[in-house]
């Protein structure tokens, strides 16, 4: 496990332990996807609002911490700063603001919500004629709403190429209607697909580099709670709970044993 990515899993344990909040596993499951998204974009820490940064927006706002570390871990603020994580009037709500938090695109957390306003991005940058990207990650439980599949019906029609979304395939939604062969539906839908390890950083940086002449739709396969054990079992289980200090050190010994 990349050593980056290894302490970001702890912070995000750490800081749920503290709180009380979390969705840890499917913050686990993204944490590399993010972290290559800014391995590779044009984006500056000390200047968030820089004009020629590109758009990224976490569909699947309910990731947030997972989010938060990545961006502490970039230089966009100390992670002392994320120790609030979910406290009354903190700026690092269990959904993040973008008028808050510095770094964050979009205040989202509806599901469905997200992908809608980066094609909406996308096509504003088209407009101005900027070499501009945005990418964008959903959940495959998130897809279960309509809504995505119609910003990527328009996305398509529009040849947004300037727009990437990356689907989070942590095959989290067996309780809900089953997305099979997400990747023959974004093609369906118009869209270049390239499938991955959702947990290989080279791999993803490489695929978000690539060129393309129509929406790319990156299909990140994951895995629910990547690194312990404990989450990957039971990650219904862990859907809103925090650990116990029993259990944080647990985790992290497991995380550590990953890591060898």
């Amino acid at each position: 496990m990349n050593k980056n990515c290894l302490n970001i899993r702890k912070d995000i344990l750490k800081i749920a332990y503290a709180s009380g909040h979390g969705h840890v596993p499917t913050c686990f499951s993204v944490v590399e996807i993010l972290w290559a998204i800014y391995e590779c974009i044009k984006h500056d820490p000390k200047y968030p609002r820089w004009e020629d940064r590109d758009i990224f927006i976490l569909s699947k706002g309910h990731a947030s911490l997972a989010h938060y570390c990545v961006l502490a871990a970039q230089g966009y603020f100390p992670l002392k700063d994320v120790q609030s994580f979910g406290s009354f009037l903190s700026d690092f709500g269990c959904h993040a603001d973008r008028l808050k938090v510095p770094g964050i695109e979009a205040s989202t957390g509806s599901l469905g919500h997200g992908i809608g306003l980066a094609t909406g991005v996308a096509l504003a940058l088209k407009l101005k004629k900027s070499s501009r990207r945005v990418f964008t990650v959903i959940g495959d439980g998130e897809a279960n709403e309509g809504s995505v599949w119609e910003a990527v019906l328009v996305a398509d029609s529009l040849r947004l190429n300037n727009l990437t979304i990356i689907y989070d395939n942590n095959t989290s939604h067996p309780r809900g209607l089953q997305i099979t062969e997400p990747g023959e539906k974004f093609h369906a839908f118009g869209c270049k697909v390239t499938e991955v390890n959702g947990h290989d950083i080279e791999l993803l940086e490489m695929v978000y580099s690539s060129k393309s002449d129509r929406v790319h739709a990156i299909i990140a396969n994951t895995i629910k709670g990547c690194g312990c054990r404990e989450l990957i079992e039971n990650h219904y289980a862990w859907h809103r709970r925090s650990p116990t200090q029993y259990e944080l050190t647990q985790m992290l010994e497991e995380l550590d044993a990953a890591a060898i």
